[in-house]
C-alpha cells in the first residue's frame, strides 16, 4: 500500500544512504522494517487496542478530526 509520510531532510538523506549501502533503489523496505520493529515493541494488548479503534468515529467526527489535524499542521512544521 502506498502512503505519504512527511520526514525531515536529514531523515531522507540518512535513509537514502542506508538504502544505497544495501543496494536498494529506494528506502520503502527500510521504512517497513522500522515500522515492524516499532509495532512489535508495542505489545499485543496495545496493538489489539489500536486495531479495535478502527471505524469507531462517524463521518462528522472524522471531518472535525481531519480539520483539526490540518490546522495543527500549519503550526508544527519545522523551519
Amino acid at each position: 500500500m502506498r502512503t505519504t509520510v512527511e520526514i525531515t531532510s536529514d531523515q531522507h538523506e540518512a535513509l537514502n544512504v542506508l538504502a544505497k549501502r544495501r543496494g536498494l533503489r529506494g528506502f520503502s523496505q527500510l521504512v517497513q522494517e522500522a515500522l515492524d520493529v516499532y509495532l512489535q515493541g508495542l505489545g499485543d494488548s496495545e496493538t489489539k487496542l489500536l486495531l479495535s479503534l478502527e471505524g469507531t468515529i462517524d463521518e462528522e467526527q472524522e471531518f472535525e478530526l481531519r480539520s483539526r489535524i490540518q490546522d495543527a499542521r500549519t503550526v508544527w512544521r519545522a523551519s
